[in-house]
């Protein structure tokens, strides 16, 4: 009988039983590792502690941060962009401070007054980080803002830590989706840019900084354009403050990680803001591309706006800050 159980029956059904239980377990792998890498970042978010002005980590980085106005403000967290630290935001910290709100803003690992670890300088560290900061000081109910590299860092505490205490989210010049090009990112900066940027970085980093601000950072390069000393003065100030290799390897961070399965996740008002002469992150691969990722968010687009339009924008950017905020 053809479906008789004799011996090669049942040998033939257990090796084709165990090939399809390994082929499942296959599809199963990555899944699993990305919820427990997940379950791990969350359990050393929870174990970070604060020590007077600083947050240290569950791998022991000491962050540094600003705790501006009332504590009993409804909370808003500000993440920086690359190379610069907290002070970066004060414009908008200061205002909305004075409008009540209680504003948290810290220096990302190597950068600024945090810790300079050797390693961990990538787009997962940096989220746990913001994590670590969010638990220690158990903030709850978080706007959670990201400016540049800051918003890559926002998009991934997002993917790897969910919205619980999360009330709203903002993308402000930021680089999600992902900057690098790619055959899955065509509209996206040739990997030669970056390329560029390390070179760079090795060759002289301080007079890198003030190419880029007096540059295109502030669109300071433009026919007629008002240039401020001292807002290069301020961004070179803060570049060479943060640590070298820290520096140098978040350019990789920050060009390269794709965050479109992160702002998928995105469920939580959400504001993007964006100049469309942004010469760094340009606008068609990155704060258009994200609002077709998170079609329920509002996208502000600030004509002429350069990227680092929190300083040459800051008073339509503290306004329409605000007024999302109390939406």
């Amino acid at each position: 009988m053809a479906n008789a159980d004799t011996p090669a029956n049942t040998g033939r059904r257990g090796v084709l039983s165990a090939i399809a239980g390994i082929a499942a377990a296959a599809v199963a792998a990555p899944a699993l590792s990305r919820a427990s890498a997940q379950t791990d970042a969350q359990a050393a978010a929870r174990a970070a502690r604060q020590s007077g002005a600083y947050v240290v980590t569950a791998d022991g980085v000491s962050l540094y941060f600003k705790d501006w106005g009332p504590k009993t403000g409804p909370v808003v967290t500000l993440s920086h962009g690359w190379p610069l630290n907290a002070d970066s935001w004060e414009s908008q910290a200061l205002f909305l401070a004075d409008n009540g709100f209680r504003v948290i803003s810290h220096d990302r690992r190597g950068h600024g007054r945090s810790s300079q670890p050797w390693d961990g300088n990538d787009m997962d560290h940096y989220a746990d980080d913001l994590a670590a900061v969010i638990e220690a000081l158990d903030l709850r109910d978080v706007s959670a803002f990201g400016f540049s590299t800051g918003g890559g860092e926002v998009a991934r505490y997002v993917g790897r830590h969910g919205t619980g205490r999360i009330a709203r989210l903002g993308l402000i010049s930021a680089v999600p989706p992902q900057m690098v090009k790619s055959p899955a990112n065509p509209g996206g900066l040739p990997i030669e840019v970056f390329d560029g940027l390390r070179t760079a970085s090795q060759a002289d980093r301080s007079q890198l900084y003030r190419d880029l601000a007096s540059g295109p950072f502030f669109g300071f390069n433009r026919p007629g354009a008002k240039v401020s000393q001292g807002l290069i003065d301020s961004f070179w100030a803060q570049g060479v403050q943060a640590g070298h290799k820290n520096a140098y390897d978040s350019i990789k961070a920050f060009s390269e990680t794709d965050f479109t399965d992160d702002l998928k996740k995105f469920d939580r008002p959400t504001l993007i803001v964006h100049g469309d002469d942004d010469q760094i992150v340009p606008i068609d691969a990155a704060g258009r591309a994200s609002k077709r990722l998170v079609p329920h968010a509002v996208l502000k687009v600030y004509a002429g706006a350069p990227h680092g339009l929190a300083d040459t924008h800051k008073d339509q950017l503290n306004r329409d800050l605000l007024d999302f905020l109390r939406s």
